[in-house]
């Protein structure tokens, strides 16, 4: 059976709309001395701007990333990790320590299970009908 690979953004997508019921890739604007900038923020909800990463050296910016989008947007920042191999290594250690010192909220959610939830999706989005019904 041949291994799927699913990239940061595919994760962060299935997380923000099957779980966190935000929108993805939100861009806010902001200017800059005489210039204007946009960043785009991972999942957004009503009351929160989430930066989700997987669990590698990548994602040492997720906390930065979060309080700034916290700042342009007046909403709570929220680190949302992916763990892709079932334990706490070193990038999730200082990833949640730094989220800890910044007052950011910080979360993991394990690989295998959004993966599930994505490749079951459809039963949950249409009425199965049973036969003889």
């Amino acid at each position: 059976m041949p291994v799927v690979m699913f990239h940061e953004l595919e994760l962060a997508a299935i997380l923000c709309s099957f779980v966190l019921f935000g929108q993805t890739e939100v861009s806010h604007g902001y200017s800059v001395g005489y210039d204007l900038h946009r960043i785009r923020v991972d999942c957004e909800t009503d009351d929160q701007v989430i930066e989700v990463g997987l669990d590698k050296r990548s994602s040492l910016d997720s906390v930065q990333q979060a309080l700034f989008a916290a700042h342009l947007t007046g909403k709570t920042p929220v680190v949302a990790l992916v763990d892709t191999d079932g334990r706490e290594g070193p990038y999730e250690l200082r990833i949640k320590t730094a989220a800890r010192l910044a007052g950011v909220q910080y979360t993991t959610y394990k690989i295998d299970a959004l993966i599930r939830l994505r490749m079951t999706s459809y039963l949950r989005s249409r009425a199965i009908r049973l036969p003889g019904s």
